[in-house]
This record gives structure tokens, C-alpha cells and sequence, in this order.
């Protein structure tokens, strides 16, 4: 059986074209990445965790006040950074990530959102993630938060998890217990008849799901919903007592 591991698995997506905005006024200025919680940046405090991990190569696409996001990564080392434009048009997590494939290439890659942000417990959450991974039973493997105790998530919850960690989406009625966390793990065929131009990854994982090959792996800490700006001095506030 194929455990891909953490050496395999090279290359990440970081989803960084939105436009934020639910985080406005904040964002008619600065682009979401860009905003600092707890002093950093959030899109540096994704890209420190990738490069911890291992991570060498590292995908960022760019929309919304893309030069901004330009310059702040220009002198950044690990890890390396590839730029994907997406000045011209839009086009969301799925055509975002098939525009990127030539440089993702033909393993399996991590994709994270920029704005993912969780306060980490014992281990590293991307390691366990990548660690967790398996091809052979597979095609996508979410991170996943629990719903009730993350930090300013007043949601439903995304999905349920079986005892062999496969999900299913939450029903119109139910209340599920996980929340998506922002990460995961993705092969590139899944993308192979996916449409030009602009999708949502939801499609994909809706695909995965009438396969039964997508699941999950419970984030071992606290996820932060950071959404609006009233949340980042919440956030803050939560991280600072954490460190005590």
C-alpha cells in the first residue's frame, strides 16, 4: 500500500486571490493575506508552517491588490515562492489551482488558504496531514476542525466523519461536527476534465465524495475563524492567552 509521507509530498497551493470582503474597510486597502494577527501576516505565518513542514515549493496566487502581495514575498526564501496571476480574472479555489498545475506538477500537493489560521497542538498539523495521507484509498484529505471549539465559528459545521475518516457533507437539516480547516491534501488528476476558467473546489469534493475517497483528519488544536475585523483583535487576544 502507498503512503505518500511527508518526503513525497514537495509542493503547496496557497489560496491568496480572494477578495475579502467581509474583512472591509480593512480590505479596500490591504489584501487579506497581508493582514497581521498577532504581529504577523497571515499568508507568512501559512507559508512559515509549509516551510517547517517541509514544503519546498510554494504557489501563491494573486487578484486583489496582487502587488502588494508581490513585494511582500519578493525577498522571502523558504519556501520558494512561484507567483500565479490572476490579475485578469478570477477564478476561485478550483481555477485557481488547475491554472497553477504545470508548476504543482503531477504529485500529489498540499493546498492551504491563506487566511487558515489555528493555534497548533503537540505536532505539527500539516506534518500529521501530510503523515495521514494515503493514495490508494484517497483522492482528497481535508484538515478538519471541530465545529463547536474553534474560535469565532458560529456555523453549522462542512462535514461528518465515519471511523474509517471518510466524510460526507452535512445535511440541509443536521448540524455536523467539522468544519473545514483550510487544508489539504489534493491529487492533480482530479483536475484532469475540469472546466476552464473560474470553479469552486466544492465540485471536487463532491466528486470524491460519491467515490468515497474523501477524508479527513482532525485538526489536534484550536482553528481561529478570522473573517471580519472585529475577529483579529479577538484573535489575538485568544493566541495571547494560549502562549501563557
Amino acid at each position: 500500500m502507498t503512503q505518500a509521507g511527508t518526503s513525497e509530498i514537495t509542493s503547496a497551493m496557497v489560496l491568496a486571490a480572494g477578495l475579502g470582503k467581509r474583512m472591509r474597510p480593512v480590505t479596500d486597502t490591504i489584501p487579506k493575506p497581508l493582514v497581521r494577527v498577532g504581529g504577523e501576516t497571515m499568508l507568512d505565518q501559512a507559508l512559515d508552517r509549509l516551510a517547517a513542514a517541509g514544503i519546498e515549493t510554494a504557489v501563491v496566487n494573486v487578484h486583489h491588490l496582487a502587488d502588494q502581495i508581490e513585494a511582500h514575498l519578493a525577498a522571502r526564501k523558504r519556501p520558494k515562492i512561484v507567483i500565479s496571476d490572476e490579475r485578469d480574472a478570477l477564478l476561485e479555489t478550483g481555477g485557481g489551482i488547475r491554472k497553477a498545475l504545470p508548476v504543482l506538477g503531477r504529485k500529489p500537493f498540499l493546498v492551504l488558504n491563506s487566511d487558515s489560521l489555528w493555534i497548533e497542538g503537540p505536532q505539527s498539523n500539516i506534518r500529521r496531514l501530510l503523515a495521514c495521507w494515503n493514495e490508494d484509498r484517497m483522492d482528497i484529505l481535508l484538515l478538519l476542525a471541530v465545529a463547536a471549539t474553534s474560535f469565532g465559528y458560529d456555523g453549522l459545521g462542512d462535514f461528518a466523519m465515519d471511523p474509517a475518516g471518510r466524510l460526507r457533507r452535512r445535511g440541509e437539516r443536521e448540524v455536523s461536527p467539522f468544519v473545514y480547516a483550510g487544508v489539504a491534501v489534493m491529487k492533480p488528476e482530479l483536475f484532469a476534465d475540469a472546466p476552464e476558467g473560474s470553479f469552486s473546489l466544492n465540485r471536487l469534493f463532491d466528486r470524491a465524495i460519491e467515490a468515497g475517497r474523501l477524508h479527513g483528519l482532525r485538526l489536534d488544536g484550536q482553528w481561529l475563524h478570522v473573517g471580519t475585523p472585529e475577529s483579529i483583535t479577538a484573535a489575538e487576544r485568544r493566541i495571547a492567552a494560549s502562549a501563557l
